[in-house]
């Protein structure tokens, strides 16, 4: 079975992701409505968006796309990400004027999410619940959130993230090194700030201890001190090799009044390269981190007893990460992921 997908990308979409994994699903020609070029084998349509503010990003951006409704209707599906977004609600309205079906991913994982609660987005969201054929949830809590909301399980699969186990890799050998890698947005919400104050307690005790941050954000002017080293940004190829060349992954994140973390691809990807994790309790980042990695309170002096930990012990550190590689490879491996999304389809397809 084939079939045609259009994919009504954010305002702030993020390369690699949502829309890559629905293309690579078996049997789909997916077609991106976006304002950058998608990452093949999308094909592409460009978008512009309307925006008046840029106050909030990605899923929340106050942002409607501008060409969905002039075009053709050349497509069984219709794809976005969230339930609130405002191009979702867009995407609820074009699919149900051509009688297509619509797929919804999502990774929320709190159904009191104080966006539903204001205009735009109430409205995004009651028009998605209402046209929605199919959500495909990226977590459990998204399912458990969906739930909630009063969405009904025929409606409802989850699969989770797949990784490129080729491109995500381990070194050949583990890194001796005391090397912690910090390969995230360098911003409040992921922890630099702990991470930096742990670091300084770490390099207390291993004075030889140096500390990578790949990554952008509005916190990189305090990405400084003895042992660290701000590595600017870069693709996924960059952080593969930044990742290969650390002994231990770190963040520190922390709940804001609109997000707590639901997943975290960067752990995912550490642990494809065989790192051990060490971060902060937050939201539903244990359907990653899982054990025998550490979870720990947001506090300098736990994250800081936690890398020592790992630090002072390159056995327990290969184990963990060979853990963590084996884990990747039966959970999350990127073929394997993207082809649950396609059967997922299908099952709706077939009804």
């Amino acid at each position: 079975m084939s079939r045609r997908l259009l994919w009504v990308s954010l305002a702030d979409q993020r390369a690699g992701r949502e829309q890559w994994w629905l293309s690579l699903a078996p049997g789909t020609t997916l077609t991106a409505l976006a304002g950058q070029p998608p990452r093949p084998p999308a094909g592409w349509v460009p978008a512009t968006y309307r925006r008046p503010v840029r106050r909030f990003v990605e899923a929340g951006a106050l942002a409607w796309v501008r060409e969905l409704d002039a075009l053709p209707p050349a497509y069984d599906w219709v794809g976005s990400l969230e339930l609130c977004s405002l191009v979702t609600g867009q995407a609820a309205v074009y699919a149900r004027r051509h009688r297509l079906r619509q797929v919804v991913l999502t990774w929320e994982n709190d159904p009191r999410q104080p966006l539903y609660a204001l205009p735009p987005y109430r409205t995004a969201l009651r028009r998605s619940l209402d046209t929605g054929d199919l959500f495909l949830c990226l977590v459990d809590a998204a399912a458990d959130h969906l739930r909630v909301l009063g969405v009904e399980e025929d409606r409802i699969r989850v699969v989770r993230p797949g990784v490129d186990t080729d491109l995500f890799r381990p070194a050949a050998a583990p890194v001796a090194d005391p090397v912690l890698a910090f390969v995230s947005p360098v911003a409040a919400n992921k922890g630099i700030d702990r991470v930096l104050a742990a670091f300084a307690l770490v390099r207390a005790k291993i004075p030889d201890a140096r500390l990578l941050v790949l990554g952008d954000g509005p916190l990189v002017p305090a990405v400084r001190g003895p042992g660290v080293e701000y590595l600017g940004r870069g693709d996924a190829a960059r952080v593969a090799a930044v990742l290969r060349s650390a002994a231990v992954f770190v963040t520190a994140p922390r709940s804001t009044w609109k997000w707590s973390e639901q997943f975290g691809l960067a752990y995912l990807e550490a642990m494809a390269c065989g790192l051990p994790v060490v971060t902060t309790v937050c939201g539903t980042n244990h359907e990653i981190v899982v054990p025998p990695n550490e979870r720990v309170v947001d506090d300098a002096g736990a994250l800081a007893e936690a890398l020592l930990g790992m630090l002072a012990d390159p056995a327990r550190r290969a184990a963990v990460g060979a853990y963590n590689r084996r884990y990747v490879e039966l959970h999350h491996e990127l073929g394997a992921q993207c082809a649950r999304m396609g059967a997922a389809l299908t099952e709706v397809e077939r009804r």
